[in-house]
């Protein structure tokens, strides 16, 4: 079955959805889309690196994403408000990268491929990769997630009921690395902040519950995958950005639903 390249991919595109799902939700909770571009960006740096090392791309990506996050997570506050800082560090290191990408003599590099995405050309083993980053995520998001919510709603009272909102932000930043590294694969650098936010941001009117709202969110991007991969076999365009546009249509659709909704009461 896994000889097929399509169910390849969307095995693929189904373990990045059920990766991006709760960590999405913290990230729309918490207002830290932009922490998560950046984070995205600076996984090019760590690319070139990894070609140049002759080591894992999975390794190198995850490495130079998790530097980034715990660089901002230590600049903040000192003098710098936060989407300033981001948007020096996500540009620079993005252009970091592409410089340092240039540089790699002897080395074929598809670069867009990195950029937006090859779901297609997923092995076995980057399937692996994948599915095994997805249920580390999962699982490292569902033993603190209690402690998470609770440090998200406010820091005082968790400062109150014993928990460090700090130790908790490291754990998103660890689950934000591996899910960067995880997703590069499917939709590229530009598009995983795509799927951290926009199915985590359509699955919020649906949902009751901060548990049920990363349940529906993964859902919406699976859906996202399979009809984006659909879409773009049938259309002859590109599966990475053909996911993205699905997920935002579903955005879209749930939004003016809730809007006619909102308005008939």
């Amino acid at each position: 079955m896994l000889d097929d390249f399509m169910v390849r991919a969307t095995l693929a595109g189904v373990g990045v959805a059920f990766a991006a799902a709760p960590l999405g939700c913290f990230v729309v909770w918490r207002r830290m889309a932009y922490f998560g571009d950046a984070t995205a960006h600076a996984s090019i740096l760590g690319i070139a690196l990894s070609l140049a090392l002759s080591i894992s791309v999975f390794a190198g990506t995850m490495l130079v994403a998790l530097i980034m996050a715990l660089t901002v997570n230590m600049l903040t506050g000192r003098g710098y408000a936060m989407d300033t800082l981001l948007g020096v560090m996500a540009h620079s290191a993005l252009a970091f990268g592409l410089v340092a990408v240039s540089f790699l003599s002897g080395i074929r590099i598809d670069l867009m491929a990195y950029l937006f995405g090859d779901i297609l050309a997923v092995s076995r083993v980057d399937l692996s990769v994948i599915w095994g980053g997805a249920a580390l995520v999962v699982a490292l998001i569902g033993w603190r997630w209690s402690d998470l919510l609770t440090a998200t709603l406010n820091e005082d009272l968790a400062y109150a009921s014993g928990i460090n909102p700090k130790r908790e932000q490291l754990v998103l930043t660890l689950a934000l690395a591996i899910t960067v590294a995880v997703a590069i694969k499917v939709v590229g650098v530009l598009l995983i902040a795509a799927m951290l936010i926009i199915p985590a941001a359509a699955a919020r009117p649906l949902s009751r519950t901060p548990e049920g709202m990363a349940m529906v969110a993964a859902g919406i991007g699976s859906v996202s995958a399979l009809v984006g991969l659909r879409a773009a076999y049938v259309l002859d365009t590109p599966a990475g950005p053909s996911i993205v546009c699905v997920a935002a249509l579903i955005f879209a659709a749930l939004s003016i639903v809730g809007s006619l909704r909102s308005s008939s009461q």
